[in-house]
This record gives structure tokens, C-alpha cells and sequence, in this order.
């Protein structure tokens, strides 16, 4: 399952940022620092309103007297007490918490955009000198794996015949230059792994590196200024949000939030774009599949090809792929059943090569 970490200064609102993604008060919001210790974890459905169409569409087909059960993709988030200056070497708990970010896919990275008085600022200053303070840490403590790693990876070059060991070693060098120099190696990691061989790609990403992680900034503004900010989010590695709105929003009903974000002149609420982000983050899609026993969605990587995609269904399915039955939802949709998608002849059957997006309605033919 794929896990997203909520890190940040104390008192940035990383607490009730988890408590309303989990619509329900798990982790302690209070106000004083290391309210965290011990990782609160949960598990948030990836929004997608795909699913009960397709459910409908099942139905309606199917002639069932019931919707189909709908099982939506997932992503599992951990609130990580807050960081402080001087982690790496463990104050504040620090090696505990970097211990915890250590087992995240991707950090969301909470910074505290608003000002009030009644709520202690520890250790927070600004949005740009909190960024600074948390990717520090991080960096520090990569300075001290990174070492270890080359260490190692000298010694066994002594005796390795494996012709990418060199490279490897490389690789590590120069990340140790950049993280030396203060360089948050991530996005330049990235975009050099996309060059290199598959297997020095599949070990980048295996390297036990915090500053590797992809990261979404969570700007937490005030109340007022929501609707105004948002219209201005531009990156996708960013975006805004009011943590005090969407913890007031879980306790409405769903009528009552529907018309409260009308109020707020939005069209969908903070927590559904934070998961749809943290997902789109990760590189990650979902394949649907419909049938009586369920509607459901899978995740994969984006550019996955169609047996490994089985595979995630059952490992058996990548071993025994035949070949996959295959039409985009919207046609699915417009066709208003398989069998008239079938007749107008758009289900494509696909091979062992096909990529599989998000959003194919897929039927896979396993060989026995």
C-alpha cells in the first residue's frame, strides 16, 4: 500500500490536517509541541467518481437489484511529529521522527501560512525558513547515510565483477557533492535516473535517502484568504489549504458541505485535492474493473505494462497473462454497456506490451 508522510514544524497544523483526512479526531491537536510522538496512521479512499458510475452502469447491465460493491483505490497517511532544528542529531526526538519519514513513499510537507497569536510558534518563522529548516535535516542526515554507502560500495568494488558498480559508485559521489553543497537532491536525482539504465534506476530508488522522496508543500493559510489563494495554485508540487475549514467541513453533513463550499466559491474540498495530488505525486494511476462482486480500482505505476498490471489483482495473473479486454471509461460510459461497446467495436484486445492508463476498464484473460 502506498504511504504518504505529514511532516512539518510543530504546531503547523499537521494534526488536524490527519484528524480530518481520517474524518474522525485519531491524532491529539494540541497546543504545544511533540503533540505527536508515536506516527498516527490511516487509510484515506483516492476520491473518484468514477467508481459509482460504472457501479450504475454494472447494474443497470447486470439487471442486479443492488449496486455492486465499490472498492476505491487507497493511500495510507502517517502523521510524523514535528521536526526541529538540530533532528539530525537527534533533538526533539529528531532520529525517532527521521526514522518514521524514512518509511514513507512521499512527504507532504505542512507549512504554517497564517498568523495566530493563541497558537505558540515553535521554532516557525515563515514558509520559506520552515522549508529551509525541515530540508536541511533532511540533508543532514542523507550526508551521514550517503558516507556510509560509499564506504561500502568501495570496498566491495575491490571484489565486484558487476560492470554497473562503477557507475553506481559514481552516482553516490556526486549526490554526496550535491547534499555537501546543500542541494535537496530530489528532482535533480529524478530527472538524471530517467537517462540511466533500468536497473540504475530501480536502485536510485531503492537508496535509503530522505531528501530522494517526492514532496507536495501544503501551505496551511487562514480561513479568509482560502478561496483568494487558491485561484492562484500553480505548481503541482504545491497547493493551499485551510486545515481549520476542513475540520470544520467533516463535521457537516453532506448536504451542508456541499453548500458551504458553494459558499467558499469551491468546487471540491481541500482533503480531496491533497489525496488526488499525493497520488498523482507518486506517479500512480488506477485501472478500473466492474462485475456483479465488485466495481474497484487499482493502483499502478503510470506507464505499467498490462501483465504486470494483472499482477497486482493476484501475482498469478502477470505469470498467466493471455491478454487483456480493454475500453477507456468515458466510451464505456457513452456506450452505456460492454455489450453495446462490444457492437460498436470499441474493446480492444490487448497484448503483453500495452501500457495500461488510468482509467481503462479492464477485463484480463488469464491462461490456466
Amino acid at each position: 500500500m502506498v504511504k504518504v508522510g505529514i511532516v512539518g514544524l510543530p504546531n503547523v497544523g499537521k494534526s488536524t490536517l490527519f484528524n480530518a483526512l481520517l474524518k474522525k479526531r485519531v491524532a491529539l491537536s494540541a497546543n504545544y509541541p511533540f503533540a505527536t510522538i508515536e506516527p498516527n496512521t490511516g487509510v484515506v479512499a483516492v476520491p473518484d467518481p468514477r467508481l459509482q458510475k460504472l457501479a450504475e452502469l454494472t447494474k443497470d447491465e447486470e439487471k442486479m437489484s443492488d449496486l455492486p460493491p465499490i472498492v476505491p483505490a487507497v493511500v495510507e497517511f502517517v502523521d510524523i511529529a514535528g521536526l526541529v532544528k538540530g533532528a539530525s542529531k537527534g533533538a526533539g526526538l529528531g532520529n525517532k521522527f527521521l526514522s518514521h519519514i524514512r518509511e514513507v513513499d512521499a512527504i507532504i510537507h505542512v507549512l504554517r501560512d497564517f498568523e495566530d497569536n493563541n497558537i505558540i510558534r515553535e521554532g516557525s518563522e515563515n514558509p520559506k525558513s520552515d522549508r529551509e529548516t525541515i530540508e536541511t535535516e533532511l540533508i543532514l542526515a542523507d550526508i551521514e547515510t550517503i558516507q556510509k554507502l560509499i564506504d561500502f560500495a568501495e570496498k566491495e568494488l575491490k571484489f565486484s565483477k558487476d560492470l554497473l558498480d562503477p557507475k553506481k559508485l559514481e552516482i553516490l559521489k556526486k549526490i554526496k557533492e550535491d547534499l555537501d553543497k546543500g542541494i535537496y537532491i530530489g528532482d535533480s536525482l529524478i530527472k538524471t535516473s530517467e537517462v540511466l539504465d533500468e536497473r540504475i534506476q530501480d536502485w536510485i530508488s531503492k537508496l535509503p535517502l530522505l531528501s530522494t522522496k517526492p514532496v507536495l508543500y501544503v501551505f496551511n493559510i487562514a480561513e479568509q484568504e482560502y478561496a483568494s489563494r487558491l485561484r492562484l495554485e500553480i505548481r503541482d508540487d504545491e497547493m493551499v489549504i485551510s486545515a481549520k475549514i476542513e475540520e470544520e467541513l467533516v463535521e457537516l453533513s453532506e448536504e451542508e458541505r456541499i453548500e458551504y463550499l458553494k459558499e467558499l466559491g469551491i468546487l471540491e474540498t481541500g482533503l480531496e485535492r491533497l489525496i488526488k495530488k499525493a497520488y498523482n505525486l507518486l506517479g500512480l494511476a488506477s485501472y478500473l474493473t466492474s462485475g456483479k462482486k465488485e466495481v474497484r480500482a487499482w493502483t499502478i505505476k503510470e506507464g505499467m505494462k498490462a501483465p504486470q498490471a494483472a499482477g497486482v489483482i493476484h501475482t498469478d495473473f502477470e505469470k498467466k497473462f493471455i491478454r487483456a479486454e480493454v475500453i477507456e471509461y468515458e466510451k464505456l460510459i457513452e456506450a452505456t454497456s460492454h455489450v453495446q461497446a462490444k457492437q460498436k467495436g470499441w474493446v480492444r484486445t490487448e497484448g503483453k506490451d500495452y501500457l495500461v492508463k488510468d482509467g481503462d476498464v479492464v477485463e484480463f484473460l488469464i491462461g490456466g
